[in-house]
């Protein structure tokens, strides 16, 4: 077996687990949400839970992995060999994730070469994003190219290839990020459209609606905060547990939570500036009402064919940020995957092959799934969906939740909360939410996380 890796250091370890946090989700969900949810109450109520919830879920994963130094497939069978299987459902849901985010990765690397070419005009077009999604051959082709990007980065290792690459592309993003939304915010429309600016944008983002709004809508906003952070933060799907065990045992792990918790609520919330006063500025209050693909692939290139030249270069700009995203987050996701394989015995470099050859089948189906095999499927939360949307909701919407469900049920019930306390602690550091975590890990959390089930699972 493998000598098993670790991160040079607290930075490689939070900027490689950050990477894995900002992903799609920040920057097609998060914005939507928010502007869905009354803005600055949306915002108000995702920063309580990130520092609550989100702390409580982070913290117990990432000190599962330092403690036993073992994959997401093994490590709670180190903890207690009769919850075992949590291990088992913790790689799963990675597992069934990996295939269909390569398809969304090669989706983003196509078009960020469609603006870098200068054609950023044609994805403007009503049937771009549909004629290249049920295309046959293309898809397949970038697919493979963005599996192949993530492939490599595994199998050069933890620290020449995850640290690596994350000490270069996260600055980039973060910068990126920065630079568009700063950008957003000095736009204005014709006047046709009524002369709309960037700044009444970021009003209607961070400025709470509380017009018509009830109990009942409170309680949705706090549903919609907590799933999103749920999945934004990389939480029950093996890769904090993973990227834990790569962990030093004598760096600061509480210190290296907060940085990654205040990291992606920065992206998450920069997200936001960047696309909200965008969407509202060229496409008026009502375009704020898309989410998922929609947003990305058909309306901000229609934004930025309105911008002119230079509508071309922020585009490619903008996909190049979106392409890192995507492939930090996708990195994540194959190690959560092939560190449980090298943790059964397989070589890093022989996982890295079998788990990307088995991927590459996979989303080869998945990518079928908008032409010889498309069907349409109602799922139990009222959308209906393809192969891809179907493996979504599967380990989005199902799976992570029960394996959450799991990992508060075992730390708080069997293992006790002084476990990930005692761990999180060893180095002497101070642990100033001690208290809050009890509370959250035993009783509020997964409450919490069966009220998300069973709306996930459409009982209400």
């Amino acid at each position: 077996m493998e000598k098993r890796s670790s991160f040079s250091g607290s930075i490689g370890f939070v900027l490689a687990a950050a990477g894995s946090a900002v992903g799609l989700g920040n920057i097609w969900r998060f914005p939507y949400l928010a502007a869905k949810d009354g803005g600055g109450l949306f915002l108000v109520i995702y920063i309580i839970l990130a520092l609550t919830f989100g702390f409580t879920l982070l913290m117990t994963e990432v000190s599962i992995g330092r403690k036993t130094k073992q994959s997401c497939l093994t490590a709670y069978g180190r903890l207690n060999k009769k919850w075992g299987f949590l291990g088992g459902l913790a790689s799963v849901v990675p597992f069934i994730i990996m295939p269909y985010y390569c398809v969304i990765g090669g989706w983003v690397l196509k078009y960020a070469l469609v603006f870098i070419t200068g054609q950023g005009g044609a994805a403007a077009g009503d049937d771009f994003f549909t004629q290249f999604i049920t295309g046959y051959a293309e898809p397949i082709v970038y697919n493979f190219a963005f599996l192949l990007m993530t492939a490599v980065v595994i199998f050069r290792g933890v620290n020449k290839g995850i640290e690596a690459l994350s000490k270069v592309l996260m600055p980039i993003l973060f910068v990126l990020i920065v630079g568009i939304a700063v950008y957003a915010l000095t736009l204005t429309g014709s006047e046709e459209s009524g002369g709309r600016t960037g700044l009444q944008g970021l009003g209607v983002y961070v400025i709470p609606n509380f017009e018509g709004v009830g109990v009942r809508d409170v309680l949705m906003t706090i549903m919609d905060a907590m799933g999103q952070l749920f999945y934004s933060i990389s939480v029950a799907m093996g890769i904090m547990v993973t990227y834990g065990s790569y962990f030093k045992d004598e760096d600061n792990l509480i210190k290296s939570v907060n940085q990654i918790e205040i990291f992606d609520t920065v992206v998450a919330f920069l997200a936001g500036v960047m696309i909200i006063p965008a969407v509202y500025v060229f496409i008026g209050p009502e375009g704020l009402s898309n989410a998922g693909p929609g947003l990305v692939f058909v309306a901000m290139p229609k934004i930025f064919a309105q911008m002119g030249v230079a509508g071309n270069i922020l585009g490619a700009v903008f996909f190049i940020m979106v392409l890192f995203a995507a492939l930090t987050s996708c990195i994540s996701i194959m190690e959560a995957i092939c560190s449980g394989m090298i943790d059964k015995g397989m070589s890093r470099h022989k996982a890295t092959v079998v788990e990307g050859i088995i991927a590459l089948v996979l989303s080869t189906v998945v990518c079928l799934g908008y032409n010889v095999f498309y069907f349409e499927f109602k799922l139990p939360n009222g959308s209906v969906g393809q192969i891809l949307d179907i493996m979504d909701y599967l380990s989005n919407n199902v799976l992570m939740p029960v394996l959450a469900i799991g990992t508060c049920i075992l730390v708080g019930w069997i293992l006790k909360p002084k476990t990930i306390i005692e761990e999180a602690t060893k180095n002497g550091e101070r642990f100033g939410r001690r208290g809050l975590y009890t509370v959250m890990i035993k009783f509020v959390a997964p409450v919490m996380l069966v009220i998300l089930l069973l709306g996930s699972l459409g009982v209400y």
